[in-house]
């Protein structure tokens, strides 16, 4: 028998995030598609390691409520490791390869804002991330960073597929 020692808010944000990234993943990422949704995960857990750990060490982000790893790593486990990577993963498979460079634009901007919003409202009504000397738009745009460094990594990584004779930050 489980026993849930403590059950809070943050507990169910964080339970539910990782239930619903696991079902978006499912849903959305072809079998075919698998080893292309390995690589910008792993891509961007190494990106998520590095400025996640870069930003609470500097004291720009605290994350106070922490279930994983307390006493190893003051970043916010599941966040950093499981869910961004995961959501650059379907961000990566689901792109929009064939449309315009507006489009494209819109898509990656799309995503970092909808991970902005969820992380503002975290922010403002849990205790799972608090803000120190940040702020919102640093999140946007570390965020619409890395999903583009995510699309330059799995383009040069699968070059095969998307090489049309340019370099591949022409071809985004």
């Amino acid at each position: 028998m489980i026993i849930i020692a403590s059950y809070n808010k943050e507990n169910t944000i964080i339970l539910s995030s990782c239930i619903i990234t696991i079902v978006l993943l499912f849903k959305y990422i072809p079998k075919n598609k698998v080893r292309e949704a390995h690589v910008p995960f792993l891509f961007q857990q190494t990106v998520t390691w590095f400025f996640g750990l870069l930003v609470v060490e500097k004291n720009f982000i605290k994350y106070p409520y922490r279930p994983y790893f307390k006493k190893s790593n003051k970043s916010g486990f599941s966040f950093e490791y499981f869910i961004y990577p995961a959501l650059t993963s379907l961000f990566n498979v689901c792109y929009p390869e064939k449309r315009g460079i507006l489009f494209k634009a819109f898509y990656t901007f799309s995503y970092s804002g909808a991970v902005t919003l969820f992380e503002i409202l975290i922010e403002k009504y849990t205790d799972l991330i608090t803000y120190k000397k940040w702020s919102w738009h640093w999140s946007f745009i570390t965020m619409s960073f890395t999903y583009y460094l995510s699309r330059l990594y799995s383009r040069w990584f699968f070059k095969s597929l998307f090489n049309k004779g340019r370099p591949p930050f022409l071809n985004l």
